[in-house]
């Protein structure tokens, strides 16, 4: 497998997505290729030491920044590090691609070059939410602001697959967002999927999702537009990293390292912070697109990077975008 990086992409780049691209090769079963600015990826290879490393280079001279529209830059910066990335995979000369930079330009790069699935009005990405049962599968979180039914529709279908081949998990149960659980609540948008989910005997809908309910882990699969669903997800990133300041500093003030002792409390924190970092998971798929792109997120360090790319390998190993043509076949 080879998966195409941009090396260029992302708040710590290029260093630390080399670096994590480094590691990534030797956890897994791999090819890498970083798309960038040759000299400065080289220079940073070098100091890996490594010369033996299944990782290779092609160059890109320009770089699509944060602040630029999207499908503007990627249709104007032709030698950009995502397009040529994008590129790689469109050829068949990779078999995903991998990028920790504007969501933007990801998003417009793979709908531009890679073309969406023939029956899918919008693309979603799916991002897992860490829960006391397992994970939570929330799509659409940034890809697309506004949605219409059929597409909260199609995400249900994508996230559902995406859940069982990849996440394994049997038989889950999608749920609509929406302001309280009865059938009748919510705006015109969330009524009308909701009478749609509710006809479906492709996915196991299991009825209105509210907020509260994602981090609890209650249901599977939770669908909502891109909007509401970056919202959460950024909300659900600075309560938690909040809520780790907030009993550090309650611990101490109340002399809990002496109470129950350093070690105790170092381990559960330790505990912690590993099942709500970010980086442990890395990456969230693109669904909806005619190949495999795989969106990280932009302050990715090495150790985000690695994992993210752990995530695209399984992502392509389990062949859901072949499913999802498949489901959508049998659904039209």
């Amino acid at each position: 497998m080879k998966i195409a990086v941009d090396a260029m992409g992302g708040d710590r780049a290029p260093a630390e997505i080399i670096k994590g691209a480094v590691h990534a090769v030797q956890k897994y079963s791999c090819e890498i290729v970083l798309v960038g600015d040759s000299e400065k990826i080289y220079g940073i290879l070098d100091d890996a030491g490594d010369k033996n490393l299944p990782i290779t280079v092609c160059h890109a001279d320009e770089v699509i920044q944060m602040g630029e529209h999207p499908a503007d830059a990627v249709r104007v910066k032709k030698n950009s590090s995502i397009v040529v990335a994008t590129n790689l995979v469109k050829s068949g000369e990779c078999d995903a691609v991998l990028s920790a930079g504007s969501t933007g330009a990801a998003v417009a790069a793979a709908q531009l070059i890679l073309k969406r699935i023939h029956g899918i009005g919008r693309p979603a990405i799916a991002t897992p939410i860490p829960t006391p049962n397992g994970t939570t599968l929330l799509l659409d979180s940034g890809a697309n602001v506004d949605s219409k039914p059929e597409h909260l529709i199609q995400s249900g279908i994508m996230g559902a697959l995406y859940a069982e081949h990849v996440l394994n998990i049997k038989n889950p149960s999608v749920a609509l967002l929406n302001i309280g659980e009865e059938e009748t609540k919510g705006n015109e948008q969330a009524k009308e999927t909701y009478q749609l989910l509710k006809n479906l005997s492709t996915i196991n809908f299991a009825g209105n999702a509210e907020g509260r309910d994602i981090p609890r882990g209650k249901f599977d699969v939770v669908i909502c537009d891109g909007f509401v669903g970056n919202v959460v997800l950024k909300f659900g990133e600075g309560l938690a990293l909040t809520i780790m300041e907030l009993l550090n500093e309650e611990l101490i003030a109340n002399g809990g390292a002496k109470l129950l002792g350093r070690e105790l409390i170092a381990a559960t924190f330790k505990n912690l912070s590993k099942r709500l970092d970010v980086s442990e998971n890395g990456g969230a798929p693109l669904l909806g697109v005619n190949g495999y792109c795989v969106i990280s997120h932009g302050s990715s360090d090495a150790k985000a990077i690695c994992s993210a790319i752990g995530v695209t390998c399984n992502y392509v190993n389990s062949n859901v975008f072949e499913r999802i043509n498949e489901q959508l076949a049998m659904s039209s």
